[in-house]
């Protein structure tokens, strides 16, 4: 079977816009299809995928010619994995919100959260510089609508300050593609192609271009991420997000933003990374200190889960601008395996929060685990994943960022090792609120249900698999993130 990545990417987007013609409790079934296809194609592209093969399965074809632009598409070892992962967790996710019968509007809200999943596909998959630009945008245009019309009572204020955000940073990242394109042209045709830009722009850009180029994009994908200092959206942006929608967010969506440092700024601006390495390893260690402890201060489990990723987040980058081959590899690792924790996370807090009569805080919660041992059970699985418990899915990937940072920064790593005692404290805070302690005052406690056990204990196995077998991804990444840090950042 020959992998076309069109396919890929156009499935969960068909599958969504078949469902708005069909209207009503229908949409959900072709939205659903659409989605478990793209996991089907993704598992047969990984299957076939040779590792340290360089880039596979392309599609290269002119699109906007009179500007250099190609719909370039092709996978390799730093997408594989996330490609799966975003199929993975997009298809659990619309199986959860098929299951639910409280959306108005249904055609509408698989429409646009199949586009979601296509947008986030074309953005991992681009080898063009201007169609990665324009899919890192578009994927955040349908979540825009989503929150708009299904998310919370403060929904508007959510969407406006995400949508100032990212607007900045988007048309910083535009201004900061199209100047690479055309000061790198020479007497070269124009060219946004990945493979041109790396050769190109050490010949024609200076270290002062290409530092304020390489800033330009760091500030949109920062933004995009959460990360310290430009995470103000959040709480307001995470309060209010349908919890689906909440859900790829914080594991899928916010990855591609670690994803473009390594695909875009390591390769393309090396220079530049090394100039502003200790810049990006400090803000790496705020976002890690001050997510944790803004983890263990709040009470509502969905901020909880918030600013635990912004901590995430920062060891991911703290191992990209470790520039070091385990640190990097460490980052793509992590990448997969929060996505994995967070995603049936989000997925418990709507079941606890069902029981404690809508209320998320954890104040209002507690007290179920003899009488949904199974529920529990599979919590706590997630939990230990989630403060990185050696044995667990998180363990190698925050291990291998470590030891990066240790090669490069002592003192930044040492400060960061405090991350993972304090991931500890919210990971267990959150367990044991939410399930031990007394009996909340409106908590009714039940087991999970079937239809509940079908989406989450998928997303547990995988958990599971990764953390006996992390050498399936890092087997698979190992050649193209050496090839990514070796461009004059490290041998």
């Amino acid at each position: 079977m020959t992998v076309h990545l069109s396919i890929l990417l156009a499935l969960p987007a068909v599958g969504g816009l078949v469902g708005a013609v069909a209207g009503g409790r229908a949409a959900r079934w072709p939205a659903l299809l659409g989605s478990f296809l793209a996991l089907a194609y993704s598992i047969v592209a990984i299957v076939r995928f040779k590792s340290g093969g360089g880039l596979q399965f392309v599609t290269d074809q002119d699109w906007i010619s009179a500007l250099g632009v190609h719909f370039k598409v092709g996978l390799d070892g730093l997408n594989i994995l996330l490609v799966l992962l975003t199929t993975v967790t997009f298809s659990a996710t619309t199986l959860w919100a098929a299951l639910r019968e409280d959306y108005e509007r249904p055609g509408l809200f698989f429409f646009w959260f199949g586009l979601t999943q296509s947008a986030v596909l074309l953005a991992l998959t681009a080898q063009d510089l201007l169609l990665f630009v324009l899919a890192f945008d578009l994927m955040l245009v349908p979540v825009l609508f989503l929150t708009g019309i299904w998310g919370g009572p403060e929904r508007v204020r959510a969407i406006t300050k995400l949508f100032i955000y990212t607007l900045v940073g988007s048309l910083l990242m535009l201004a900061a593609a199209i100047a690479t394109a055309v000061m790198s042209q020479g007497d070269s045709t124009l060219s946004f192609a990945f493979s041109d830009l790396a050769v190109r722009i050490p010949e024609t850009l200076g270290s002062g271009t290409q530092d304020w180029i390489f800033l330009f994009f760091a500030a949109a994908f920062l933004v995009k991420m959460p990360a310290f200092p430009l995470q103000g959206w959040m709480p307001d942006g995470y309060g209010n997000m349908p919890l689906p929608v909440l859900a790829v967010f914080s594991g899928v969506l916010s990855k591609v933003a670690a994803y473009g440092f390594i695909r875009v700024l390591l390769p393309l601006f090396p220079d530049a990374a090394q100039h502003f390495q200790t810049l990006f390893l400090l803000l790496a260690l705020a976002s890690i200190l001050y997510g944790s402890a803004m983890a263990f201060t709040t009470t509502q489990t969905r901020l909880v889960l918030g600013y635990s990723s912004i901590a995430q987040l920062g060891f991911i980058v703290l191992g990209i601008f470790s520039l070091r081959n385990e640190g990097v590899q460490g980052a793509l690792l992590q990448s997969v395996n929060h996505g994995l924790v967070v995603v049936p996370a989000f997925f418990v807090v709507a079941l606890l929060s069902a029981r404690a009569g809508g209320s998320e805080d954890l104040r209002d919660m507690g007290g179920i685990a003899f009488r949904a041992p199974v529920l529990a059970a599979l919590f706590l699985v997630v939990a230990l994943a989630t403060l990185a418990m050696p044995g667990s899915s998180n363990f190698a990937g925050e291990f291998l960022i470590l030891l990066g940072v240790f090669k490069a920064k002592v003192t930044i790593a040492i400060l960061a090792s405090f991350g993972v005692a304090m991931a500890s404290v919210y990971s267990l805070r959150l367990f044991i609120r939410t399930v031990h302690n007394r009996v909340g005052p409106k908590v009714q406690s039940r087991e999970l249900s079937v239809a509940d056990g079908l989406v989450l204990v998928p997303l547990i196995l995988a958990i599971l698999a990764l953390a006996l077998y992390p050498q399936f991804g890092l087997s698979r990444s190992e050649a193209s993130v050496k090839r990514a840090v070796s461009a004059g950042v490290v041998k």
